[in-house]
């Protein structure tokens, strides 16, 4: 562990930053596990606006790469425009 002031500021600082990211990560996960795996056009047409704004969400901060984000955004659009 550091004993320089700024050092241990910035230990913490990061590891509430680090939980924080991951609470928002596994959500968006979940989130597009629930549109991937639903068989009903209702419920995906309800899910599929939610889910791309959490993925743009997270592509402004870092966590998807853009054309990562694209590429989701594009198979669940047409899984959804398949049922």
């Amino acid at each position: 562990m550091a004993n320089h002031p700024s050092a241990i500021k910035r230990i913490k600082q990061s590891e509430k930053r680090r939980l924080h990211n991951k609470y928002y990560a596994k959500t968006v996960r979940n989130a597009i596990k629930k549109l991937r795996g639903t068989t009903d056009k209702k419920i995906a047409d309800e899910l599929y606006p939610k889910v791309v704004s959490m993925i743009d969400k997270l592509t402004g901060k870092n966590y998807f790469h853009k054309n990562k984000a694209a590429n989701l955004k594009s198979k669940l659009a047409k899984h959804k425009n398949g049922l």
